[in-house]
């Protein structure tokens, strides 16, 4: 049975290309059917043997996405490969690349790894959103790390009405409201004063920004909750928008509602690592210091 992988990077930037046609080259060697996004073939000048294929079925059936870039390629990358079902291995080109599992010092072992079998797979929370207006679906969308509801008019405060599980917890004249899950808690939530959650924990996020409160702090809640944000009818319009990627207007008096998605994103794990250390070496954290070594 051949065995397939969809490789996802970004276009833009000449060291991804080249990245990108040796975990290619590589793959093609080792048997693998390595699939493309069809709009994308002719930037990555790839090896011959690539299958071009079509957004938004483009990962189905395979054994691994590959994302090779930032925390932007790998959300992008994310989009296919939950409807699929498909693991997702990020590889990071970035800056820090947080959701990413290997780095590319590593990119030759990591290839080799996936190409053994030597790796597992984990599932990742993510969240379902509908926002609503008068009756009418504006919106039916996704994150795997946050939602976030913000103000439209940069000059105006946002007024929002925040529901916890039905029941009315908080209004709030803010800049907006991000609703994020553990792997997100190390992303604008946490721009935004939000607690850092291991990715082991199920609970969903909602931290206020720049909230005009006396009770403004991030709340971490069960994650069968349900959350609801709802645009006051007398303020500005607000702005959604799903990882960063995917935006719709609000209107005053619209509803957004937050819950825990059906489906999760599967992440590939290539070795054991604690998230200890990962907080560590992404953010620097000084672990070192004038009275030893406490490693």
């Amino acid at each position: 049975m051949t065995r397939s992988a969809l490789l996802v990077t970004h276009t833009g930037r000449r060291q991804s290309t080249q990245h990108a046609q040796a975990v290619a080259r590589d793959l093609i060697e080792a048997g693998f059917e390595v699939r493309v996004i069809a709009a994308e073939v002719a930037d990555l000048e790839l090896p011959a043997g690539v299958t071009p294929v079509d957004d938004p079925a483009a990962a189905e059936g395979v054994e691994i996405v590959f994302a090779l870039g930032g925390d932007g390629t790998f959300l992008r990358a994310a989009e296919l490969a939950r409807p699929a079902k498909a693991p997702l291995l990020g590889i990071n080109l970035g800056k820090v690349g947080f959701l990413a599992e290997a780095e590319i010092s590593d990119l030759d072992q990591t290839v080799r790894d996936i190409i053994a079998g030597a790796y597992t797979v984990d599932e990742r929370l993510t969240l379902d959103v509908r926002a609503e207006y008068d009756g009418r679906l504006i919106a039916d969308s996704w994150a795997l790390n946050e939602v976030s509801v913000e103000k439209g008019q940069r000059a105006q405060m946002l007024e929002l009405l925040v529901d916890v599980d039905g029941r009315p917890l908080s209004r709030y004249g803010c800049d907006g409201v991000v609703c994020a899950t553990p792997t997100g808690s190390t992303a604008y939530a946490f721009s935004a004063g939000g607690p850092v959650v291991w990715p082991e924990v199920e609970a969903l996020l909602l931290v206020p920004i720049s909230a005009h409160a006396l009770f403004s702090k991030p709340l971490v809640t069960a994650p069968t909750s349900t959350l609801m944000l709802t645009v006051d009818p007398y303020t500005s319009f607000a702005v959604m928008c799903c990882d960063g990627r995917r935006t719709w207007d609000l209107p005053p008096g619209a509803t957004v509602t937050v819950q825990r998605g059906d489906l999760p994103v599967r992440l590939v794990r290539l070795a054991p690592r604690p998230f200890t250390d990962t907080l560590v070496a992404k953010f620097a954290l000084p672990v070192d210091g004038w009275r030893g070594n406490r490693r």
